[in-house]
């Protein structure tokens, strides 16, 4: 505290890291400067920037100071970029191979996606490396209930394992139910939910190459799954929706969540997860046509 001044305060002209303003100060920024060089902003999906048209259509996702871009045309790529290190001071990685943990494999057969090495360092994290796999994520049947009386469990590490997991979940649908499953329970673990956890590690130490694959296609159908169960959760009494959508033979979006509501019956439940289905199909509709530049499907 500089002597004279004690009461007066600094009035920042740049919003700097990890103070509260500076996400929005750069979000601001990159926004205003991506529609300077001729973008609309998605009105579906915020972070995701649209320009051109047809063969020249360039599609940008931005996810705070990374940009994934993705087009028909490389010169048009290329230009983008320049436009780009003009403005700000960036660093082209070239071809995506990884994002976020997400590994990417591009050929002439279709990309595939997977968490092949973040999934190793969950199973190192747990001590499980080079553990006994299971079958299966689940047990058949298994109920887990809050209010058990087997002995608790560390917390801490509970709550870490399972948050790893779900991440995880982006690239793996098989694994939607049952980490959703154990999320349930993160506030006081005991042995037997960790069981289930370490079955679920088990699981993943045998399809650690398990991801998503997706084919090259110019048309394809948007379809959409939906199921439910009746009172599964023994606590509440509440049913757990499942949803699924695909792109021609492609996933490309799946959920597993307990519903909000109590359904009284297996009707009920069917009808609330099919609400789900179509909120969700509208919205994935609208987007698809942005990006395709062309008008929403009309969903039956």
């Amino acid at each position: 505290m500089l002597k004279g001044h004690e009461h007066k305060v600094l009035h920042l002209t740049k919003a700097l890291y990890c103070l509260r303003q500076a996400p929005h100060a750069w979000y601001s920024k990159l926004d205003a400067s991506l529609l300077k060089l001729g973008f609309s902003r998605s009105t579906s999906k915020h972070a995701v920037y649209l320009r051109g048209q047809g063969a020249r259509r360039l599609v940008v996702g931005v996810y705070v100071d990374d940009l994934v871009i993705a087009g028909g045309n490389h010169s048009n790529i290329d230009k983008f970029k320049l436009e780009m290190k003009s403005t700000f001071q960036m660093s082209d990685l070239g071809l995506l191979k990884y994002s976020l943990g997400l590994e990417v494999v591009q050929s002439e057969m279709g990309i595939t996606v997977s968490h092949r090495a973040y999934a190793t360092k969950i199973l190192e994290g747990a001590g499980l490396s080079g553990c006994n796999p299971s079958n299966t994520p689940m047990e058949p049947r298994l109920k887990l209930s809050k209010s058990s009386s087997a002995p608790v469990v560390d917390a801490t590490q509970y709550r870490s394992i399972v948050c790893s997991l779900r991440y995880l979940v982006n690239s793996r649908p098989d694994l939607a139910y049952s980490v959703g499953y154990i999320s349930r329970f993160m506030e006081n673990p005991t042995t037997e939910h960790m069981v289930a956890v370490k079955r679920v590690l088990r699981y993943i130490a045998g399809t650690l190459y398990f991801g998503c694959h997706y084919q090259r296609k110019k048309e394809a159908q948007l379809e959409g799954y939906s199921d439910s169960d009746l009172a599964g959760d023994i606590d509440t009494r509440k049913s757990t929706s499942s949803v699924l959508f695909f792109l021609g033979r492609n996933v490309i979006t799946w959920q597993s969540q307990k519903q909000k509501v109590l359904a009284l019956s297996s009707c009920e439940a069917k009808y609330i997860a099919a609400t789900t289905i179509a909120c969700q199909g509208i919205w994935l509709a609208r987007l698809l046509a942005e990006l395709q530049d062309k008008k929403p499907v009309i969903i039956n």
